[in-house]
């Protein structure tokens, strides 16, 4: 059940939210607390009732090690660290098992010359995002950080179907206080309408924008044998956007889903496109992500305490895990490689004392995130090498001409005919730009000035009042969104979703 489907949004979302808070009405707490468990399992079973047992089975056992781990009801004379350990291996083995068995087998088979039969398992929905949830669960209740112990908020803290399927990824003591608060047990009319506007932003970047530029990275990584400059420009860029707007999108709805039950989940983006080094876009990009493996692994392993090399091999190590997180295929890899070696750079720039002007600064990062996310989107290195070569593949002379005649002779002018003109333009034929590449370059365009010059989603939420004009916005969204789903029936899942 996707967040943008009408199943969800015509469905779901209101019966549940109503029955939900008509139980609490009752004075059943808990039938309100165990529904919403009810509800969020059926959302997440919803694509294949098969995953259910995993998760269950998953919620089980970490909630009976973290609970020994912190000796609050199991009264057991126990080494904890040996147990942590046990945990922490046993959750990796079953992510392991499902999502990077057969890329084991795979390469086993390749330089070893073998010929094991892979296991072609299915991989189990938001399997790394409940994994990684639970794991710094356990790790809390070790560092005796975690005071909540009843197994129906435990299993409300792992399931709350806003945050289930692709985080943010949060931690047992940011969300336990909320669902334990006598306040949140009522309906606020001021949440339930911030909720519905950060929801309906995030409806409008998921459908509009980034399923728009999904039909464009489609075609260009899986679609076509050869790129031009132009194609391979606006490939590798449509991505870079459908990305952002893909899971910045499912973000804001899930914050918004959040809020109609009065809770606030951490803010996950926070324009990562305006970053001026790579330190600065991973403080924006996928924060909670960021927070996790700067606490679990990178801190764990002697973060910056232990002299430059053994941080810069921190440094190396945690994002080639993060990379390896992401998916078992050695594009991952190296893009987490490509991550940790500017993490590196960008330490070493800083302690030699040097600077830069924020503009080129700016200009720098974001064209090599751009170029990472190559490797993080395509399926296999040609198709990662297909996008880089046709990027560097220009003809000057044809390109210099393009850029004299837009700029020059219609831009200067401001004239009214200028995309009519620009189409028929000599510096179009000599590039060989089709009309839908032009309109592709201006969406491409506006997006990045509205991505620069915008305020994000977290500051329109912050300074939001219910107003008329919202609320026209809220249901022409929706609207928008009916029609997407029963008659123009995208197929589109959310990217985030896969990982």
């Amino acid at each position: 059940m996707l967040f943008n489907s009408y199943e969800f949004i015509f469905i779901f979302l209101p019966i549940t939210f109503f029955i939900y808070f008509f139980l609490i009405n009752k004075r059943l707490i808990v039938g309100a607390k165990g529904f919403l468990i009810f509800a969020s399992l059926f959302f997440y079973s919803w694509w294949n009732i098969i995953y259910l047992p995993l998760i269950l089975s998953s919620m089980l056992f970490n909630y009976i090690i973290g609970n020994r781990l912190s000796n609050k009801v199991f009264n057991l004379k126990i080494n904890k660290k040996s147990l942590l350990t046990f945990g922490i291996f046993s959750n990796l083995l079953f992510l392991g098992y499902f999502k990077y068995a057969d890329f084991f087998i795979e390469n086993i088979n390749y330089f070893g010359k073998s010929n094991i039969p892979t296991l072609d398992l299915a991989l189990p929905l938001a399997i790394s995002f409940f994994t990684f949830q639970q794991i710094a669960y356990l790790v809390d209740s070790y560092r005796g950080e975690t005071k909540e112990y009843n197994f129906l908020n435990y299993a409300l803290f792992v399931t709350f179907f806003p945050q289930l399927i692709a985080g943010p990824i949060v931690h047992h003591k940011e969300m336990m206080p909320q669902f334990a608060s006598r306040w949140n047990l009522i309906k606020n009319y001021k949440n339930i309408a911030m909720g519905l506007f950060i929801f309906t932003i995030g409806l409008f970047k998921k459908v509009v924008i980034a399923d728009t530029f999904a039909k464009w990275a489609n075609y260009g990584f899986d679609q076509t044998e050869v790129l031009n400059f132009i194609e391979a420009w606006i490939t590798s860029l449509s991505y870079t956007f459908q990305l952002y707007f893909d899971f910045s999108g499912y973000t804001d709805m899930a914050i918004g889903a959040a809020l109609l039950f009065n809770i606030k989940l951490p803010i996950n983006f926070n324009s990562p496109y305006k970053a001026i080094n790579i330190q600065d876009f991973w403080k924006r990009w996928h924060i909670t992500l960021s927070r996790f493996l700067k606490d679990y692994i990178y801190i764990p392993l002697g973060g910056n305490r232990k002299g430059n090399i053994r941080t810069y091999n921190n440094l190396m190590a945690t994002f080639i895990l993060g990379g390896i997180w992401h998916g078992a295929g050695w594009t991952f890899i190296f893009w987490g490689f490509l991550h940790g070696f500017a993490l590196v750079i960008n330490r070493l720039w800083k302690q030699l004392g040097f600077k830069m002007h924020s503009i080129l600064a700016w200009f720098i990062t974001f064209n090599f995130v751009n170029i990472a996310w190559i490797f993080f989107r395509a399926k296999e290195w040609d198709d990662a090498l297909k996008v880089l070569k046709g990027m560097v593949d220009i003809d000057i002379t044809s390109f210099l001409l393009f850029i004299k005649e837009v700029i020059i002779k219609y831009l200067w002018d401001l004239n009214l005919s200028f995309l009519d003109s620009l189409i028929h333009s000599e510096a179009v034929t000599l590039l060989s730009i089709p009309f839908s590449n032009i309109l592709m370059i201006i969406l491409l365009f506006l997006t990045f000035l509205g991505i620069l010059t915008m305020r994000n989603s977290n500051e329109l939420l912050k300074n939001f009042k219910p107003t008329f004009s919202s609320w026209i916005f809220i249901i022409l969204i929706l609207f928008y969104n009916f029609l997407a789903n029963v008659y123009w029936r995208y197929d589109i899942e959310f990217l985030y979703f896969n990982f």
